[in-house]
């Protein structure tokens, strides 16, 4: 099972969402209230998140509960009508959407540049708002482009958006994904592209959402890639390798390790959990998930 269709879909329903103004806690404070409540045998060294998408057949306020208790801290890729219930439960959202035209039209194309602006510019302060630091950017399919003048044009159009992310302290985040098995033909699939593009912008508000699983199957050497490249990463996703499964014995990636080597780098953000379960009981792997990367 992949991530390509329901993700994709998600996505195109959410571009162009209008965004209620929220009042929710302050990310110190869910965060401070989360940690005094760790479930016995959390170590409280990681702040565990999850996608919302991979459990897009339990109900979010059943996912909210099953969250609180396994331990995490936030529910991320969720929309603005969830972040409401987000906050009842307490829970941050490490990574909201709400803007953008999806994975395929991204900031790559000029001719999109002026509809990403203003759907940007005005998701942003409303992020902010609900109390949130990061928002989800992509690339968009190559479709010809050369990685070089793809850096430019995307470069080109995220210039214009730094001003309102710098005054409301939002973080644009582009996702490397990969193109060889999930999301044919697009662009940011390496860590060296995604790094080349956080330059050329040269704003500190320009950052890497680095998805372990898709950069396995492009380039592997995770650890060594992450220790040269951590400056320009302010998110991190899991997935199994092969199948985008269960982070467990079945399959080639030891979590551990790479989790205590993301903690090495004196990372503080949050690690969310990608996978798409294959047991029956999903909330259970989720769990064994969360306890995997709790080193």
């Amino acid at each position: 099972m992949k991530e390509t269709n329901p993700r994709r879909s998600v996505l195109k329903k959410m571009a162009g969402t209008g965004l209620a103004g929220l009042l929710v806690p302050s990310i110190s404070n869910r965060l401070a209230a989360a940690e005094s409540s760790l479930p016995e045998g959390l170590k409280g060294n990681v702040n565990h998140s999850v996608c919302r998408w991979c459990y897009n057949d339990i109900a979010f306020e059943d996912l909210c509960k099953a969250a609180v208790e396994i331990g995490l801290k936030s529910i991320e890729l969720a929309g603005p009508e969830e972040w409401p219930i987000l906050s009842k439960y307490g829970l941050d959202c490490a990574m909201p959407w709400g803007a953008g035209l999806g994975i395929e039209k991204g900031w790559n194309n000029p001719e999109l540049h002026e509809e990403l602006i203003e759907s940007y510019k005005k998701v942003i302060p409303k992020v902010a708002k609900a109390g949130y630091k990061q928002i989800i950017c992509f690339s968009g399919n190559r479709n010809g482009l050369d990685d070089e003048m793809g850096i430019k044009n995307c470069a080109m159009g995220l210039k214009k958006v730094m001003p309102i992310a710098e005054k409301h302290g939002v973080t644009m985040c582009m996702e490397l994904l990969n193109s060889k098995v999930d999301h044919k033909d697009y662009q940011a699939d390496h860590t060296a592209w995604g790094v080349a593009l956080c330059k050329e912008v040269g704003n500190d508000k320009m950052k890497l959402l680095y998805d372990i699983y898709h950069m396995q199957i492009m380039e592997g050497d995770v650890i060594a890639t992450i220790k040269a490249h951590h400056t320009y990463i302010s998110h991190y996703h899991t997935g199994g390798v092969p199948g985008r499964n269960e982070i467990d014995e079945s399959q080639e990636l030891y979590y551990p390790a790479i989790v205590k080597a993301i903690l090495a780098t004196g990372y503080s953000g949050y690690i969310g959990q990608e996978f798409i379960p294959k047991r029956p009981d999903k909330l259970a792997s989720l769990q064994q998930g969360v306890e995997i990367c709790d080193v």
